[in-house]
């Protein structure tokens, strides 16, 4: 019986052992899933943040000759990698100047590198980039 218990016990410890691993590989996505998760929502935001400060760059030669309030886009690329240097964190971004319906905006794409704690011990990547992207326009008083 001695013997019985023996190869019983190491068939336990065994399986604790592969159970383990497994909880431990789901407690791994989860927690590095959220800070994906997290990473994401923080370069979306800094890109609708760094939209809307290079979207109040208003063209002003233009306007006080009396035309539409434009976007300077010399001014808006300075102000949007002047706010996300003082953000700090991003890994590098691009500004583009869309024309919608006659009206050029401001568009910003984010990338931010997110560092995985736990994934590595499962032969994922330690890094991954996540990226955010806003439009802001210029707005006027007057509809």
């Amino acid at each position: 019986m001695t013997g019985r218990r023996a190869s019983e016990s190491g068939r336990v410890s065994l399986f604790l052992a592969v159970a383990m691993t497994g909880v431990l590989a789901i407690i791994s996505l989860a927690y590095d899933g959220a800070g994906q998760l997290r990473s994401l929502q923080r370069a979306d935001n800094l890109a609708a943040e760094a939209a809307r400060s290079g979207g109040q760059m208003i063209d002003r030669a233009h306007a006080i000759e009396g035309g539409p309030k434009q976007i300077d886009e010399v001014a808006a690329r300075k102000a949007v990698a002047d706010y996300l240097s003082a953000a700090g964190g991003v890994r590098d971004h691009e500004v583009s100047f869309p024309v919608v319906a006659g009206e050029r905006q401001i568009q910003v794409r984010v990338r931010i590198t997110y560092h995985r704690d736990l994934l590595g011990l499962f032969g994922f990547q330690n890094t991954a980039t996540v990226t955010g992207e806003a439009t802001a326009r210029a707005l006027t008083g007057a509809p």
